[in-house]
C-alpha cells in the first residue's frame, strides 16, 4: 500500500510503498476513506510522543470500511463503515472495566503506538472494544473529524465540564478542538465566548455558534470575559495548549468554575504557572480531558442529529495522499481557519 512515512523525527516525510497491514487476533484492517490532519500528528513527527517507534506512519483521525478481521473479533464484519477514537482501550484493565477506556493502562493509539491512517489501509487493535459504526447519513470526511478533535471537545464540555443550558463557557483557541467545543457548547445551550488571535478564526467561531468572540491581541482576555459574563464563566476550555491560554482560562472563571485542559502542553509549555491561591480561595476545578470512549459515541451522534450540527462546517480544505508531507510538516505554522482532511477519493 501507499503511505506517508518518516524515518527520523523532524525529518523528511515521503510517500512510499509499505507492506499491507494484517489484522491481529483481536483487530481489524480498515480501508481508509478519510483522515483528518491534526496538530497532534505534527507533535508526533517532531518526537514529542514517547510511544512512537521509527519508521512511522502517522494519522489518527480516521473513517473507513472494514476489509479484514482477526479470528477473535465477534462484533464486526467486512464491509461495515466505521470510525474509532484515537485512544483505544484494551477491555481488560481496571479503567476499561470501569468504562474509562480513554485512560486505559494498555491503550492503543493509531498513529502513535502503531502505524496510522495516512495510508491506504490501517490496522486497529481491540476492535470489539473500540470500533464505532457510522450512521448511514454521516459521510467519511465528516466522520474523520470525530476521532480526536470533536470527541475530545464533547467529553470536555459534556462529561468533564458538565455544562448546563444558560451557563457561560469560554473557549481559548479556535482550531479544530476549539471549533468543535463551540458547536457542542452552543448545542447544549451554553453562552459561548470564543477567543483567538485570528480575526478569521473568530469570525468562523461566531458562524459555528459562539455568541461572542475576542481577539486576544486586542483585549485583556480575562477582564473582557469577566465583563461579558458578569463576573466569570462557569466553564473555560484551553483548546490550544499554551501557558498564556491556560492561565487566561483559569483567570476567566467565576467562583467554583471549571477549567478543562484539552490542548496538549509540550516543550516550554509543559509546566504552566497555576494561580493556586485563587484556585483554593474560589474553589476552582482544574480538569484534564483525553479523548472519549467508544461507548459514548451514540449519545454524541444523537446531539449532532438533534442540534443539526454540520460536522463539515469546520472543514475548509481536502487533500490527497501526495499532499500530506508538505501539509503535515507545516501544521504548526498553519494559521488558516478550519481543518484539513485527507480524502482518498479526492478528484484529481
Amino acid at each position: 500500500m501507499r503511505a506517508a512515512i518518516y524515518e527520523k523525527f523532524g525529518g523528511s516525510i515521503k510517500i512510499d510503498q509499505v507492506p499491507d497491514p494484517e489484522p491481529s487476533a483481536h483487530g481489524v484492517v480498515i480501508k481508509v476513506m478519510a483522515s483528518g490532519l491534526c496538530l497532534s500528528d505534527w507533535h508526533g513527527w517532531m518526537g514529542h510522543d514517547p510511544d512512537i517507534e521509527l519508521p512511522h506512519v502517522p494519522g489518527h483521525e480516521l473513517a473507513g470500511i472494514v476489509i479484514a478481521k482477526g479470528k477473535s473479533v465477534k462484533k464486526w464484519a467486512a464491509g461495515q463503515r466505521v470510525t474509532v477514537p484515537f485512544v483505544g482501550g484494551c477491555g481488560h484493565c481496571r479503567y476499561c472495566n470501569s468504562g474509562n477506556q480513554q485512560v486505559c493502562d494498555n491503550q492503543f493509539q493509531p498513529g502513535f503506538t502503531a502505524w496510522g491512517s495516512f495510508a491506504e489501509y490501517v490496522a486497529i487493535d481491540y476492535a470489539d472494544e473500540n470500533l464505532v459504526l457510522l450512521p448511514g447519513n454521516l459521510d467519511f470526511t465528516a466522520a474523520a473529524s470525530l476521532g480526536c478533535r470533536f470527541i475530545t471537545a464533547y467529553r470536555a464540555i459534556k462529561h468533564q465540564g458538565k455544562l448546563l443550558a444558560g451557563q457561560y463557557v469560554a473557549v481559548h483557541g479556535c482550531g479544530g478542538v476549539g471549533l468543535s467545543a463551540i458547536q457542542i457548547a452552543a448545542a447544549l445551550g451554553g453562552r459561548v465566548i470564543a477567543v483567538d488571535i485570528s480575526d478569521e478564526k473568530c469570525m468562523l467561531a461566531k458562524e459555528l455558534g459562539a455568541a461572542f468572540s475576542l481577539n486576544a491581541n486586542s483585549v485583556n482576555v480575562p477582564e473582557a470575559i469577566r465583563e461579558i459574563s458578569r463576573g466569570g464563566v462557569d466553564l473555560s476550555i484551553d483548546a490550544l495548549g499554551h501557558t498564556d491560554t491556560c492561565l487566561n482560562s483559569i483567570l476567566s472563571l467565576k467562583k467554583r468554575g471549571k477549567h478543562v485542559q484539552v490542548g496538549l502542553m509540550t516543550g516550554e509549555h509543559n509546566h504552566p504557572a497555576i494561580p493556586m491561591p485563587l484556585v483554593i480561595a474560589n474553589e476552582l476545578e482544574i480538569l484534564g480531558s483525553h479523548g472519549m470512549q467508544a461507548h459514548k459515541y451514540p449519545e454524541m451522534f444523537e446531539l449532532v442529529k438533534t442540534a443539526g450540527i454540520d460536522l463539515n462546517g469546520m472543514l475548509t480544505r481536502t487533500i490527497g495522499l501526495d499532499e500530506v508531507p508538505e501539509s503535515l510538516s507545516n501544521l504548526n505554522r498553519d494559521t488558516s481557519a478550519g481543518i484539513t482532511a485527507l480524502v482518498f477519493d479526492k478528484p484529481v
